[in-house]
């Protein structure tokens, strides 16, 4: 044996091989051991904060001890590493910087990779399994300096409105005191899901959807309308993520046998505040919770925001402003009509005017206009909140959904009598609307004397900035739907896909079809013709469907044609 290492025999470990090696005196080995110990750190971690040895060589011995390999962090592109997977106030309250991402293993830059509560505390967090690199310490606070204050550049929109006073406002309920549960006040549970959340906002989310399953959890954002898993952290933590959820959105704890629903405040700043729609259900192996991201500033945007084509958005403005009548928007759950519907009553909301709606459920919280929760289990059907509105003196009603003929009819008769009606539909296209009413038994005499105008939509992904021309052959185009006298002068764009963008998507437009009720296709409806007789005489008005309506956003170069082929048929 080594004669040094003989030396050294009572001493172990790390402090051991810095005496071996000569970079401590065996006196100084000992007293650092001790003094560690008393303050509850690792030798490594009281060396590096005390810097009695050069930083260097001390990591450089910290490798060989604990077989733990170094990298060069000046060498790494921090543009590219996986920051957003790690908790920034973990990044600095551990000095842990995150490399790379290969597989389900993150890489992670440590000075003291003897410190496991540090790697469980960020694999947790994360949702990885966390593999350690060594670092020398000065080194890596200096790229964690650098790293953070790049990432912060990114979200300076968020900070201007104080994103440093978040906080989160409770639905009230008589299940205000979590204590039943003692495992839903985790701090690791609550930063998770602090940052889970604020994660969302930042990308755009729209829903984040919680998932159990038998041996993994999943937890995926709906980015521009497409689903995409963002963490996956242990199946053990399935009961506390629910518990948590299900507190912060005023809902019982203790009841995991049937759905429940509600809703999260979360406070940005004094002056912005973005709610979440919560809603529970039990599945084989727990509960799958998926929280709707509702932005009153989205209904805000005006209509010029919503992807109206010129004419479209003047039919949509002028009949707006008409005194009653009906306008009903159709399209798919997802497909934008509560934001269309919104717009509407943005630009109608002012002292002058009465607007009330009734919803399942209220999404969107706006000052000014008398919203009311329908609620079947206690008598509030939409047919009911409309009666009610009808003898409060109302200038605009809003229905959520007409769904049955009693709805369509007294929504109908309000909309004969002097008011405005906003509603909505479930069917495919605007022709089929009308047959949708038909089929429910309202007179066709009743329809045409109150519809005055019928939206179909789809939301389509935007094509970001890094797309590329495609080089699609003229017999291609013609197949998707292009005239003979379109190809010449055509380009079309493909998704390239880069840092800023959702493989190369950003944001949605939506696309429409407009349809007004003219003379034309009213005496077809009280002839109770079919849709297709509706919109081949849509067709010879002018009226774009929704198909020739993407393809048109296809040739502005706004979304591509895998887009227009996902959301509308031939």
């Amino acid at each position: 044996m080594n004669t040094e290492l003989k030396a050294t025999s009572h001493l172990h470990g790390l402090a051991r091989r810095l005496v071996a090696d000569g970079l401590m005196e065996e006196q100084a080995a000992i007293d650092a051991g001790a003094e560690a110990s008393k303050k509850g750190l690792t030798i490594l971690a009281w060396l590096i904060k005390h810097q009695s040895i050069d930083a260097d060589a001390l990591t450089n011995t910290a490798s060989i001890e604990y077989g733990i390999p170094i990298i060069d962090i000046r060498a790494i592109d921090l543009a590219i590493a996986p920051v957003s997977l790690v908790d920034e106030n973990l990044i600095q309250k551990h000095n842990a910087f995150p490399l790379y991402l290969r597989g389900n293993s993150l890489f992670l830059a440590v000075s003291d990779p003897t410190d496991q509560a540090v790697i469980d505390e960020i694999a947790f967090s994360s949702g990885f399994r966390v593999e350690p690199i060594l670092v020398a310490a000065n080194k890596l606070e200096s790229t964690i300096e650098s790293a953070l204050q790049a990432a912060d550049s990114v979200f300076d929109d968020l900070e201007d409105e104080g994103l440093e006073d978040i906080g989160f406002q409770l639905e009230s309920t008589e299940e205000e005191d979590d204590s039943s549960d003692p495992s839903v006040d985790e701090t690791p549970v609550v930063r998770f899901i602090n940052k889970v959340l604020i994660d969302a906002i930042r990308k755009g989310a729209s829903d984040i959807h919680f998932e159990p399953y038998e041996t993994t959890y999943r937890i995926r954002y709906r980015l521009d309308g497409i689903l995409t898993q963002v963490a996956s952290p242990p199946i053990q933590m399935s009961r506390r993520l629910s518990s948590r959820l299900k507190v912060m959105s005023g809902l019982d704890i203790a009841e995991k046998r049937i759905p429940q629903d509600g809703r999260i405040k979360l406070n940005l700043s004094r002056k912005k505040s973005i709610d979440f729609r919560v809603s529970t259900c039990p599945m084989l192996f727990g509960e799958k919770v998926v929280l709707r991201i509702l932005d009153s500033a989205a209904t805000r945007m005006g209509i010029e925001g919503l992807g109206f084509e010129l004419g479209q958005q003047e039919l949509f403005h002028s009949s707006v402003q008409k005194p009653y009548g009906m306008i009903l928007v159709t399209g798919p759950t997802g497909s934008g009509k509560t934001v269309t519907l919104y717009t509407a009553l943005n630009i109608l909301n002012d002292e002058g005017r009465n607007i009330s709606t009734v919803e399942d459920p209220v999404e969107i919280r706006v000052p000014g206009i008398n919203q009311v929760q329908q609620n079947a289990k206690q008598g509030m059907t939409f047919a009911k909140a409309l009666r009610s509105f009808l003898r409060q003196d109302p200038d605009v009603v809003m229905v959520g959904e007409i769904r049955d003929l009693e709805t369509a009819e007294i929504a109908i008769k309000a909309a004969q009598t002097g008011h405005l009606v906003l509603s909505t539909l479930h069917t495919n296209d605007a022709p089929q609307s009308i047959t949708r009413l038909m089929n429910m038994g309202v007179p066709t005499y009743n329809i045409t004397s109150a519809v005055e105008l019928v939206i179909a939509q789809r939301l389509m992904r935007r094509l970001h900035k890094c797309k590329q021309l495609d080089d699609m052959p003229p017999e291609a185009l013609a197949q998707a739907g292009y005239l003979e006298g379109e190809l010449e002068d055509l380009q079309i764009y493909k998704p390239v896909g880069c840092s800023e963008c959702n493989s190369g998507y950003r944001g949605r437009s939506g696309v429409f079809q407009v349809m007004p009720i003219s003379d034309s296709i009213a005496r077809i409806i009280l002839e109770e013709g079919n849709a297709l007789k509706i919109a081949d005489q849509a067709k010879k008005e002018g009226i774009v469907d929704l198909r020739r309506a993407a393809l048109n956003k296809v040739a502005e170069g706004t979304t591509d044609l895998i887009e227009t082929n996902r959301v509308t048929r031939d």
